[in-house]
């Protein structure tokens, strides 16, 4: 179990979420020490994924709010998933103010959609799925990198880089030596 201090993390959960962009984070975080809330946009209840994965979130996301601020802040992908955190008011706004304050904003395939949203993202480098570039073709900074990291704002492009993702999110909150200790066990040779 993290200490009470540990760093702490919010991956916010919708409808029509990727799974894999949503469980490896949350679980790689966890296995570093992270404290990680997983928060379901529309509440506590049971979330259908894209693939039809349920995963039942820790709590809803006007609950988690109360239990920030949040060192990290992550968007998974997925199409729907994505369109539906764009379009919430309270995720746009949890993000332009995690990203006013410095702290680590973070999504994955298309959820610098909601990055977008909330205007994190224009004219910073970054990346996202090939199919959702044409979306963001107006925040410009696009790159073809599996990870880019500018400042606070960390993105990747879909599920076949979600590991490399959630151990660059560990190696910003908690470094490099942290995030080698939990690539090994999970014999994840480079990243």
């Amino acid at each position: 179990m993290p200490a009470t201090n540990a760093k702490k993390a919010l991956v916010i959960l919708a409808p029509g979420a990727e799974e894999m962009e949503t469980v490896i984070p949350v679980d790689v975080m966890r296995r570093a020490g992270i404290r990680v809330t997983l928060a379901g946009l529309e509440g506590p209840d049971p979330v259908t994924c894209s693939r039809g994965v349920v995963l039942v979130p820790d709590k809803g996301l006007e609950e988690a709010k109360g239990e920030g601020p949040y060192d990290l802040v992550a968007c998974p992908g997925g199409s729907g998933g994505a369109k539906a955190l764009a379009a919430s008011p309270a995720v746009r706004e949890i993000l332009a103010q995690q990203d006013k304050e410095g702290r680590i904003v973070a999504a994955i395939c298309a959820g610098p959609l909601a990055l977008e949203a909330a205007g994190v993202i224009r004219g910073r480098a970054f990346t996202c799925h090939p199919a959702a570039r044409e979306d963001l073709q107006g925040a410009g900074g696009w790159t073809a990198r599996p990870v880019v990291r500018d400042g606070n704002l960390v993105t990747s492009q879909g599920p076949g880089t979600a590991f490399t993702w959630a151990l660059t999110l560990v190696e910003v909150l908690l470094g490099r030596e942290a995030a080698e200790k939990v690539a090994g066990p999970m014999l994840i040779q480079q990243w």
